[in-house]
């Protein structure tokens, strides 16, 4: 008898253990949305845009695409961004460059970002 009850107790501790193994997984939920960020909004027009040597690119050229200079505003004044290659994301893409609009009155930018042809 008191091997039979070592035994079951024996059982009853390996279905415990093994039920502690066999859990149901929770999965972490995908991460939100990026957070859109506000426009930025100047009062007086950007100058007017730099002109740029464009140097070769440095691999295979239609791997990278030259984005161009453009003004950026620092809260107290417009800076200038110099022009850089980036290496395309995909074949079918192409790069939308940043640009200052008109807008009631101010400027409001737009910066790049790459598009699907």
């Amino acid at each position: 008898m008191r091997i039979r009850s070592i035994g079951l107790i024996a059982v009853i501790l390996s279905l415990g253990v093994s039920a502690c193994v066999v859990r149901p997984r929770y999965y972490a939920p995908p991460p939100p949305p990026p957070v859109a960020v506000d426009e930025v909004v100047v009062a007086r027009p950007p100058p007017p845009l730099q002109a740029e040597t464009v140097p070769p690119p440095p691999g295979e050229a239609s791997l990278y695409v030259w984005q161009p200079g453009h003004w950026r505003w620092d809260g107290a004044e417009y800076r200038w961004e110099r022009g850089h290659y980036e290496r395309r994301p995909a074949r079918a893409t192409v790069w939308v460059p940043a640009e200052w609009v008109a807008r009631n009155g101010q400027w409001v930018y737009r910066p790049g970002h790459w598009a699907y042809q």
